[in-house]
């Protein structure tokens, strides 16, 4: 390796010579002599610069103590060094003398390639310049102006309006995700935010005016938001293509309430391309897609949905929907049981032209349950939330992915090592447990159902009962769908600085309404990040008010909600075109073959290839070759 070095460099070869002769190592010895010609070359040059630049100084004379002139001792160095003049410097360069035999074998008048012409700056004359030419001779550039000021930047940049959102000077970086697009990000920064939208009026570019969102001008954006869903909604496409001709949905009047974002849009307009009419509110506060909603109020749907609706504005948008003069819907879309509450309350006879209800949720599942026992359902209605497809993929899948995502985008948290309580170990639940494990944090678990109980200490998570961990652990996520699992009581004695959140539909899992004291401080960080300050300085993190976490704050995985809306879809067209008798007064779950149909649908996204049964086998197993291929009480 030396002796290739050499050939690299011949002219460092009475250098290499010298050193290779005591050679302790080559390589560093070859390496350490270039560094300190490099080195000395560079204070020889500075040093001549500087005796140029202080000739002209008033009152500055260079003397032998001059620390920018070389001293006595330093002749071992530098040989002969020439005093400045007042015309002209003499070039000093570094040059390599065959057979010297100590590390100072510099010689003045010499020459080294350079630039046409070396330019300096010298920080004390006020970023004046000068440039020294080949011939030696040092020309001043003319001094200009300084551009840049960074204290009346800095003063200019606290001058600027911080109405925008009124975020705080403490949000990180990251929030740029939160506020930009996703499921739970949209244009709400805008200079409008402060008109609510019932105030306004507004319509769309075919004069139509029968809806109420944020601003119809975000159409445009909300329209590719739509287009690109589209690209991971591959089942939904293909339901689409199949079914336009037969329109099976002809004369369907659907009243949905669930989540406004690009993936519901996709759904939407596959219901309308089925032959359907729909009417839509949101199933949540802040999981509305603004621009999403003004893309489908611009092709023409009745959309009364904007992110960050009062409690009020909420249940106004649910009756706009619902209550229209010489409409009325026959099929009802919920999530969360919300819109079949208030056509229960406010517009019973409703019912006696609907066909079915398709509700979505564990919330709205349990109500429609309840209203089954108390024989006050008076409409078939089919539960897609313990569909295998909707349970396995939306619930678990999803979940594992956008726990993370939501706690990231809000909190900047790390995982490793942070101990996390889990309250409830279902299909949710064990998303979330899964993906915080996987990143290195310590995770307990609360469960009542001691099957599910056994499946969490199986997987390795210890199950706790809350008021054990409560004080120790950085998070606590909820996904029970049951009401007061975290109460004031537990909210007291967390540790400072502890991130609570829900990861269920509804937003009774945190008793948020005991925090709205006079004693406790609110404050607003970032977007769907709440501080909450105890007088002692105590604070929790609280996340979209004890919302749906991944909804409200983050984004959920199309391809997923492809799945979810392929079965509610299929679920309508069900209950629909189901002949009368079929389904009685009851809640029925989505029959096995409409899931396995589901599922199949998305399956050529992955190239997968389905196995046949041959006739022999089918007639071994009991089964139809084409399904359904498990009996409804299978668990898988």
């Amino acid at each position: 390796m030396f002796e290739t070095l050499k050939r690299r460099r011949p002219q460092c070869l009475a250098f290499n010579q010298y050193f290779a002769a005591r050679n302790p190592s080559p390589c560093y010895v070859l390496g350490k002599g270039l560094r300190d010609i490099a080195a000395m070359s560079v204070q020889v040059l500075a040093a001549k610069m500087a005796e140029v630049e202080l000739k002209d100084v008033p009152g500055k004379e260079l003397t032998p103590e001059s620390p920018l002139t070389p001293k006595a001792d330093d002749k071992g160095m530098v040989e002969n060094e020439p005093k400045a003049t007042s015309a002209t410097t003499p070039t000093m360069e570094p040059m390599i003398k065959t057979g010297d035999t100590s590390p100072g074998f510099l010689t003045p008048n010499t020459k080294m390639p350079q630039a046409s012409a070396m330019k300096r700056t010298d920080p004390q004359q006020n970023g004046g310049e000068a440039f020294v030419n080949r011939d030696g001779t040092v020309a001043e550039a003319p001094r200009l102006k300084k551009q840049i000021q960074f204290a009346d930047q800095k003063q200019e940049f606290n001058k600027r309006p911080t109405k925008i959102g009124r975020r705080s000077l403490s949000r990180s970086i990251s929030q740029s995700s939160t506020d930009s697009y996703g499921s739970a990000a949209s244009y709400t920064d805008s200079s409008d935010d402060e008109t609510s939208p019932r105030d306004k009026q507004q319509k769309n570019s075919k004069g139509n005016g029968d809806f109420c969102i944020k601003n119809i001008k975000q159409a445009d954006f909300g329209r590719r938001e739509i287009e690109i869903a589209e690209q991971e909604m591959p089942a939904l496409m293909a339901l689409r293509k199949r079914a336009q001709g037969e329109k099976p949905l002809a004369g369907a009047k659907v009243v949905g309430c669930t989540h406004i974002t690009a993936q519901t849009a996709v759904l939407m307009e596959t219901l309308t391309a089925l032959g359907a009419q729909c009417r839509w509110a949101a199933c949540n506060i802040y999981s509305t897609q603004n621009e999403v909603a003004a893309a489908l109020a611009e092709g023409g749907f009745s959309v009364f949905a904007w992110k960050g609706e009062s409690e009020d504005d909420f249940w106004w948008c649910i009756d706009r929907c619902v209550n229209l003069e010489g409409w009325q819907p026959n099929m009802i879309l919920d999530d969360g049981g919300d819109l079949t509450h208030w056509i229960y309350k406010k517009y019973p006879n409703m019912f006696k032209k609907i066909k079915g209800i398709v509700e979505e949720s564990v919330t709205g599942v349990h109500r429609l349950y309840q209203l089954s026992k108390a024989g006050k359902l008076c409409v078939p209605a089919m539960n897609v939330n313990d569909s295998v497809t909707k349970q396995k993929f939306d619930n678990l899948y999803c979940c594992r992915e956008s726990i993370l995502d939501g706690l990231k985008r809000t909190t900047d948290v790390m995982f490793g090592g942070k101990q996390v309580v889990v309250c409830g170990y279902g299909e949710v639940g064990k998303g979330c447990c899964a993906a915080l494990k996987a990143m290195g944090s310590i995770v307990y678990v609360t469960e009542i159902d001691p099957i599910c109980a056994l499946q969490a200490c199986m997987d390795g998570f210890r199950l706790v009962k809350l008021n054990e961990v409560i004080r120790q652990v950085d998070i606590v996520i909820t996904c029970t769908g049951n009401k007061n699992v975290v109460v004031r009581e537990y909210l007291d004695r967390m540790k400072n600085s502890c991130i609570v959140c829900n990861m269920g539909h509804s937003n009774t899992e945190i008793d948020v309404a005991s925090l709205r004291t006079p004693e406790l401080t609110w404050e607003r960080v970032r977007s769907q990040v709440d501080h909450v300050i105890w007088p002692d300085g105590k604070r929790i993190v609280l996340l979209a008010e004890g919302r749906l976490l991944n909804l409200s704050c983050s984004t959920v995985p199309t391809f997923v909600l492809s799945i979810t809306a392929t079965t509610q879809a299929l679920a309508l067209i069900e209950l629909y075109n189901a002949p009368e008798g079929r389904y009685k007064q009851d809640v029925y779950l989505l029959p096995k073959k409409m899931d396995e149909y589901v599922a199949s649908l998305h399956l050529p996204t992955f190239d997968a290839h389905l196995t046949e049964l041959s006739d022999e086998q089918a007639k071994y197993l009991g089964l139809n070759k084409n399904g359904p291929f498990k009996p409804n009480y299978y668990r898988y």
